[in-house]
C-alpha cells in the first residue's frame, strides 16, 4: 500500500503492518475526541514514526496514487479533524 505523509513524500507499506498502525490510529482518534492536545501530538508523532520505520520510501520522482494520506508532523488538531472520516486515518 502506498502511504503519503503530507509534506514529506510517499512510502510503500506492507499490509501486515496495519495492526500496529490501527492501534495508534485508535489512540489518536480518542485523544482528538477528548481534546487531549498533548496526547494528540505524541501519538501523531508515533504514528508517523511507525510509517517511516516500517515503510520503504519511494523515489522523489515517483508519483503513485496514495491509498492513504497522513497529515504532516506539524498539523494541528483542527487540521487533522478535517481530514478524518468516522474510520480515522487508517481505513480499517
Amino acid at each position: 500500500m502506498i502511504v503519503r505523509i503530507m509534506g514529506e513524500g510517499q512510502l510503500n507499506l506492507a499490509d501486515s503492518h496495519f495492526v500496529e498502525l490501527n492501534k495508534l490510529d485508535d489512540e489518536l482518534l480518542a485523544e482528538m475526541e477528548s481534546g487531549d492536545a498533548e496526547g494528540f501530538r505524541r501519538t501523531l508523532g508515533a504514528l508517523l514514526d511507525a510509517v517511516r520505520r516500517l515503510g520503504a520510501p519511494l523515489p522523489d520522482d515517483a508519483l503513485e496514487p496514495s491509498e492513504l494520506i497522513l497529515p504532516s508532523p506539524d498539523a494541528s488538531l483542527d487540521e487533522v479533524k478535517e481530514m478524518l472520516s468516522d474510520d480515522g486515518l487508517i481505513p480499517g
